[in-house]
């Protein structure tokens, strides 16, 4: 059985439908692209899945457990974590203490204010930075890191809740394509030795058809194809919706 299970899911506003009977699965140790032009509706499912909008109709289960219903803290503590299109650290902190921010919440000792929080889980935290490969920068703040920094240090952050399902919102958007490639093939690093599932929506194509084991693409609220790169490409649906944006790419090796 899949990790993730999305069952005819559906969200409208006003009359209009922005998501409309859509469904797929993700199973662990795979990387699943959810891809779309402007208004396809990927947003929106995406945070459905994450427990920010609850879906008009439809079913999410993640291991079983029904998320339609639960709010995002309830979905995080199954073990869902998420990274932001825009990042979301703390900035006046180093980046050792954002990462502890996040294992003492874990652990609901974040209004434990009587001790430092500096003492708390500080050698988890490193653990956390080396896998992502910012150790050495543990003890800077995060307001002077290079912004492909600041991305490896909420990709710890979303690391410390041990999450089975990763959600990926634009992880590369703002990037120079080196750092793209970096950030996208720790990813796939993390997960084949951790086993989880990541869902993740991109615009940059070159990352979806180099990194992406399967492809969803969404356009006016329907699922409209699903496969793997090639596929994808060749499918007559999807060069119809992207036809002269020059976004469908053929796929890239790894940088």
């Amino acid at each position: 059985m899949s990790l993730l299970q999305v069952r005819n899911l559906k969200k409208s506003y006003g009359g209009v439908a922005a998501v409309a009977d859509v469904s797929f699965d993700l199973p662990a140790g795979q990387l699943l692209a959810l891809i779309g032009p402007n208004g396809a509706g990927k947003t929106t499912c995406f945070n459905m899945v994450n427990g920010q909008l609850r879906p008009d109709a439809g079913s999410i289960r993640l291991d079983g457990h029904e998320l339609t219903t639960m709010a995002p803290r309830a979905i995080w503590r199954l073990g869902v974590g998420r990274t932001f299109q825009i990042t979301e650290t703390f900035s006046s902190m180093t980046v050792v203490e954002n990462v502890q921010m996040a294992l003492l919440s874990r652990e609901r000792k974040i209004f434990h204010l009587w001790r430092p929080a500096a003492g708390f889980h500080r050698q988890e935290a490193l653990q956390l930075l080396s896998q992502v490969g910012m150790e050495s920068q543990a003890d800077r703040p995060c307001s002077v890191l290079a912004y492909g920094d600041v991305k490896r240090v909420e990709l710890a952050i979303a690391l410390a809740n041990a999450p089975r399902l990763l959600l990926m919102d634009e992880p590369t958007a703002g990037m120079a394509p080196q750092e793209r490639h970096a950030l996208m093939a720790l990813t796939r690093k993390l997960v084949a030795e951790r086993n989880i599932a990541v869902l993740f929506t991109e615009h940059s194509m070159d990352v979806v058809f180099s990194y992406a084991d399967r492809i969803i693409v969404l356009a006016r609220g329907k699922l409209i194809a699903e496969g793997d790169g090639p596929s994808i490409q060749a499918n007559a649906k999807v060069q119809e919706v992207y036809f002269g944006a020059g976004t469908l790419g053929r796929k890239r090796s790894p940088a």
